[in-house]
This record gives structure tokens, sequence and C-alpha cells, in this order.
């Protein structure tokens, strides 16, 4: 309800955006006041827009309490409008300090923008306390901004110079353990700062250098694949005292060609010192290069690569027709063994001297230096588990060799299983009956068994002397068999062949190695030492026969068994003592047995005991089986 003399809010907001306006010409470019004095600082209020937004902001609020109250003042406002834009003007022309020499225009800008706030407070706070007394209504209060204004520049480069700190700080950082959590800082969000009350940006702070974690190994196996082999770091060594680095020959070439062409030989030393203390991390083999991190002297380990020249197709070519000319070649290969013959064939697989060539990220300029050295030795190590890294720095992985291999085998194969062109024959023809010829007379029978193959002494395997008995028996078995057609010992039972091997065995008397041939013997078919003894010597006395005297006791028929007494005491030997086919000495220390062959076998023992062995030769007569053994002396 505002008279036609009275003003409205909107003409009262206008006007003051004039005067703001009007004030322009009256600053410097740079917001400095023209009449500053010598060493002061200006104070600026806040932008021409500003002044007009705080007189609507007051204008609104004077709506809203005539809104509330129906008893608008419509002049007061404009009257409160007018004044606060006459305090705007006085802070702009008034208030002002003078600006030092040589200030930076954002220290000239934030201490303008100050001022102008702590004017535009005071101006409000003036407006709240003349409210009351025209209106009950509430009191004017500050309005935030319906849309927030974007950051300030400063604060946009402040936030650009950290993301830059924090991007160097860890752009060449080692890749941290698989077993460490990995953590980072949240990016900073965005500033946002109230058009009315926009805070002071502060200066960004430098981001904090971490220190770099070093992970227990580089390894990366998942990123493996047929051309891209990762091996696990190498144990130390526990034999370093050995003159060769290497267990296998063509290690040692690997390593030969390393020391032939090093420059330095304290370095190699040192290297070789690195791989057997196991300083060197996880390698990496890809075709022409190794790759490893070698723990040196310093926390960060050293880069070290190893190259190698890669083969062309032609020597490729080559060197799958040679070992394809010879699978014994490619069975080595499938043992993870490298024949001499396919290094030989005329494709150069070792490097020679000169041909590695090491790169490291140390600052030695030695070649190679230690790091470089340490690699190449634990790659001899790598070789002798496994050939097939060596073809893959040639170029070719292991299963892309072996393919290549069975295509060439199988095209081999079916060129030679080719059948030739065979003659036909009518079925009337074959099946018509006739006469075939005798079969050929066969080979005439070697006089005598050759003599079997040296077996050579393997530490820990079986005993050579007893392999070269065993062929030796085997050979005369076979010889018996072709020239008789019988076998003579093929119906013996396990006992009794083991007294025939054991009493084939040269020499008499029980030294060192019968002891060990009768001890395997005797255990393997349960019987003691002293009992293959006693049957050997009863074998030696009469083969199987014999043999059979020792052990089985039998009742003979009358006959030559009873008159074997009467002839003994017409020898004037005493009357012996009848016991199934055994005839004992009453001294107890002769005895006479009877065969089932008629032949008489004498025994001794000692007086006293029954511990019977075989002496002497067997006989038909019983007088002279113990002829042979001077008993007639004896009585």
């Amino acid at each position: 309800m505002s008279g036609a003399g009275e003003q409205r809010p909107g003409d009262a907001a206008r006007r003051a955006l004039r005067a703001a306006r009007g004030r322009g010409p009256e600053t410097g470019g740079d917001g400095v006041a023209p009449d500053g004095g010598e060493g002061e600082r200006a104070e600026r209020v806040p932008r021409l827009g500003d002044a007009a937004r705080l007189a609507l902001r007051v204008t609104a609020a004077a709506k809203e309490t005539e809104r509330r109250d129906a008893e608008p003042e419509a002049g007061v406002v404009a009257e409160q409008a007018e004044q606060a834009a006459e305090r705007v003007d006085q802070a702009d022309t008034g208030a002002s300090t003078a600006v030092r020499p040589g200030s930076r225009p954002g220290d000239v800008a934030r201490e303008a923008l100050r001022a102008a706030r702590a004017e535009a407070r005071r101006a409000e706070e003036a407006a709240a306390a003349e409210a009351p007394e025209q209106s009950p209504a509430r009191p004017v209060r500050r309005q935030p901004s319906p849309s927030p204004s974007p950051a300030p520049a400063s604060a946009a480069r402040g936030r650009t110079a950290r993301d830059l700190k924090q991007f160097l700080a860890t752009a060449f950082r080692m890749p941290r353990d698989e077993a460490e959590p990995e953590t980072s800082e949240p990016a900073p969000e965005p500033d946002s700062v109230a058009v009315t009350d926009p805070p002071e940006p502060d200066p960004p702070a430098p981001a904090p250098i971490a220190t770099p974690h070093l992970p227990r190994t580089m390894a990366t196996p998942h990123r493996d694949t047929e051309l891209r082999r990762t091996f696990p770091s190498l144990p130390p060594r526990t034999s370093a005292a050995a003159s060769d680095f290497a267990a296998t020959w063509w290690g040692n070439a690997w390593v030969r060609a390393l020391e032939e062409g090093a420059l330095d030989v304290k370095r190699l030393a040192r290297g070789r010192g690195y791989a057997e203390r196991g300083h060197v991390d996880a390698i990496t083999v890809t075709p022409g290069l190794v790759l490893a991190y070698v723990q040196g002297s310093r926390p960060r380990p050293y880069r070290v690569q190893l190259r190698l020249r890669t083969f062309g197709e032609d020597e490729w070519e080559r060197l799958l027709e040679a070992a394809a000319d010879r699978p014994a070649d490619i069975a080595a290969l499938l043992d993870k063994e490298l024949p001499q013959t396919l290094a030989d064939s005329g494709v150069p697989l070792l490097p020679g001297p000169g041909e590695l060539e090491p790169r490291c990220s140390c600052p030695d300029f030695g070649h190679p230096c230690k790091h470089a050295a340490a690699l190449c030795y634990q790659t001899a190590r790598l070789l002798d588990a496994d050939p097939f890294v060596l073809l893959l720095l040639r170029g070719r992985g292991e299963r892309e060799v072996l393919d290549a291999l069975s295509r060439r085998n199988a095209a081999r194969a079916a060129r030679e299983r080719r059948p030739a062109a065979l003659p036909g024959v009518r079925a009337t023809e074959a099946l018509v009956p006739r006469q075939l010829p005798p079969l050929p007379p066969p080979l005439p029978v070697p006089a005598h068994p050759e003599q079997p193959p040296v077996y050579p002494g393997v530490p820990g395997g079986p005993d050579p002397f007893a392999l070269d008995q065993l062929a030796t028996d085997a050979a005369a078995r076979a010889h018996a068999l072709l020239a008789t057609g019988h076998d003579p010992v093929g119906d013996l039972t396990l006992w009794q062949d083991a007294v025939r091997l054991a009493a084939a065995r040269p020499g008499s008397g029980l030294t060192a190695s019968t002891r060990a041939l009768y001890a395997t013997l005797a255990d393997a078919v349960g019987r003691t030492p002293g009992d293959l003894a006693r049957a050997v010597a009863a074998w030696r006395q009469g083969g199987l026969e014999g043999l059979a005297v020792l052990e089985e006791p039998w009742d003979p028929p009358a006959g030559r068994f009873d008159r074997a007494r009467p002839l003994l005491l017409a020898a004037d030997l005493p009357a012996f003592r009848p016991w199934h086919n055994h005839l004992t000495h009453p001294g107890g220390h002769l005895q006479l047995r009877f065969g089932r062959d008629g032949l008489w076998y004498a025994y001794e023992s000692e007086p006293g005991h029954d511990d019977w062995w075989p002496r002497g030769t067997p006989d038909l007569d019983p007088v002279g089986a113990l002829t042979g053994l001077g008993a007639a002396e004896d009585f």
C-alpha cells in the first residue's frame, strides 16, 4: 500500500546500482584509490555487482516484512537502501588506506574485499536495528546466494599444484608388495565459495614425499605367456666352493661366454658372490632378453638386463632339421638335457664370447658390472634345470619348438610308411597247395659262451662284480640250452639256485666281498650266511646230490650200506655207529653219509660238537672216501 509519491523498492535498488556504477571511474584499474598516500593500503569494497546485490537483499527483506505484517513501509526500506549505498560510497572514498609500493594485485584485492565485507555487515546491522521501530517484522537476515559462484582462480591453481606434486611424488615409486595393501590419499574435493562470504584461499601445502616401499620380490608370474617366463628367486648355493658354477656343460658354456668377454675379473668375482648369496630376484626371460632386479649395497635394487641375439627363420629351420634327424636329441630335450650334437649342428645355440650384452641401472660402467655378472651366473643355473630357456632366448618358446618337431616327425613318418607297389596274386593261386622249402640248417653252437660286458660302478648302485657274475651265469645257461636244448638249473628251487650262485663265486674262504654276497643271498632266501656257507661246501663236494646228502637224511635199503661197516673194520677202523644213512666214528669227529647216487660223502666235526662240514671227494668205497682225510693215521 504505497502512495503515488512513495518510492518503490525496485526504484531504490536501481538508484543504488547507478550510484555504484558511477563510482567506477574514481578508482584505478587495479582497485587502488587515486588519492592513496605512500605506504598505505587502500581497502576496496566489493565489486559493482556486490553493491547491487546488497541493495536487492535489503529490498527483499522489506518485501517479506510488508507481506507478513500488511503494513509495508516502502519509504523506510528505500531510505535504508539509500543509506546502505551511501555507506558503501563512503567506504570506497573515505575508508581507504594506502597501498604499499610493489604490492601484488592479489594482496590489494584481498584487503579491499575484507573492507567491503566489514562495511556490508555494518550496514545490515544498522538496518536490522532500525526495522523494529517501524514495523514488528523480524530483523533482516542475510540470504544465501541462489547459486554458488565458482571457486576463486587462486584456489583452483592451488589444487592443480597439489595434484602435480602428488603425481611427481608417486610417479617413480617402486611397485608395492602384494601382501601389503596399497593406500592412497583421497582426492581433494572442489571448494565451494559463497558469493556473499567467499573464504580466503589458503596457500597449498606441499605434498609429503612418500618413502618408497621396497617389496620382497618384483616377480609378476601372472603376466607369463608362451614367450615370457618368470622364474622365482633361486636360493643361495650350498656348495659355493666348487670351481664350476653350473652343474651342466651347457650351463658352464654360458658362464664361459660371460667370463671370456669380461674386462674386469674382480667384478666377476663380486658378481659370483652376489649370485651365490641369493641377491638376484626373480628372473624374467623373453626372446633376446633376461631381466631381473639385483640387490646391491643400496636399499633399492638395480634393474639388470642381459641381451642375446635371436635366430632368424633360416637358422631355426636348420636347427629344427638337425633335431628332427636325430630322435635321441628330441628325447634328451624332453628330459631337460641339451645334447652336444644339437649344440654343434651348425647353428650357434650357445652364446660366444662378447655376444652377451649386459645393461644395468647402477652408475658402474664396467663391462659387465657386478650386478650384471650376478644375473648371468644365476641364468646359468636356470639353464641347468631347463635348456628350453636358451631356446626361448633365441626366439621361440618350448611349446612352439615341440610342436614344430612333432610336425616334422609326423611328416617324415608318413613318407617312410608309404607302402610300395606290390604285385597282386589271384586268390586261386594263393590257395593252391604247394610244397614249402625246407628250413635252413641252424647255425653252429659256439664253442663257449662269450664274455659279458663290464658294468661300471655307480655310487649307491648295485655291486658291479655281482652284476658281472649274474651276466656270466646267464650266458652259460643260454649256451647250455642252445647246445643241449635243456637248462640244467631250470628246475632248481630258490634256495638251491642261491647255493649254486654262491658256489660259483671264485676263490675260497669268506673274504669281505664273499661275505657281502653271502649276506645278500641268504637274506633273499631267509637263511643265515653260515647255513649258506655250509651248503656251498656241500655243493662243491657233490653238486645238487651233495646238497641233498647234507640236508635230507634217508633210510637206504639193505645191501651196500650194510656192507660198509665190515669194510671199515677190515681196514683197521673202529666200528662206526649207524643212523639212517649216516655212519659216525666213535670219536665223534668223522662221519660217512650214503647218497642216493650210491656214493659215500665224508664229513668232519670238532670232537664233541654236532657241527658237521663236508670234506674230501665222494667215493664208491667208504674207505676210499675216508682215505683222503688221513683217517688211517689217526687210528
